[in-house]
């Protein structure tokens, strides 16, 4: 009876974790309802036990933008995009950080390679065309202080596309993350 007590322990001992595991589903309905907190809970657990996985990477670095914890985030969508150029999501979500900076050059940057990994990829072209339009209101705000007999011009550019992008929203992150191809032998 002992014997078999210790056996049935030791194997739901082996079970838990599994069923204890966290569910990608799971955590992104957390991360789109703001339940952050419980979200990276279940985020760090499972980079404990696989610190590789891209999808809870991509998690952690959603969650750390959404509490404007920029630095950190970049960090780890930067290395996603190194070591996974072909998916477009971790550049996409790259780009709206450094909008958020006004790194709006760098932002284009990522995401034209959002573009290249997925020309089809929606959001990261709404963001693209966003970004432009913030680059272009900050070149009609220049040219207005350069040419102060344009400003009423340049102005009105700005304020369009200011009523533009509020009409919008800010630019589009996203909490999806489709699988690593799987790498060649």
């Amino acid at each position: 009876m002992r014997q078999t007590s210790a056996i049935l322990l030791l194997v739901l001992a082996l079970a838990v974790p599994t069923s204890w595991a966290a569910d990608p589903a799971t955590v992104r309905q957390q991360i789109v309802n703001g339940q952050l907190k419980a979200a990276l809970q279940q985020v760090d657990a499972e980079l404990a036990k696989r610190p590789d996985d891209p999808q809870f990477q991509f998690f952690r670095g959603v969650i750390l933008g959404a509490e404007n914890r920029n630095d950190q985030a970049i960090i780890i969508f930067r290395n996603l995009t190194v070591r996974y150029p072909e998916l477009p999501e971790p550049y996409n979500n790259l780009a709206v950080l450094y909008a958020r900076e006004g790194r709006y050059d760098e932002a284009r940057q990522a995401l034209e390679m959002a573009v290249r990994a997925n020309p089809d990829y929606a959001t990261a072209l709404e963001n693209l065309g966003d970004v432009d339009a913030l680059l272009a209101a900050q070149a009609y705000r220049k040219a207005g202080r350069l040419a102060s007999g344009d400003a009423a011009r340049t102005d009105a550019k700005v304020r369009a596309i200011d009523g533009m992008l509020k009409a919008g929203g800010a630019l589009a992150g996203t909490v999806s993350l489709p699988a690593p191809a799987a790498s060649s032998p």
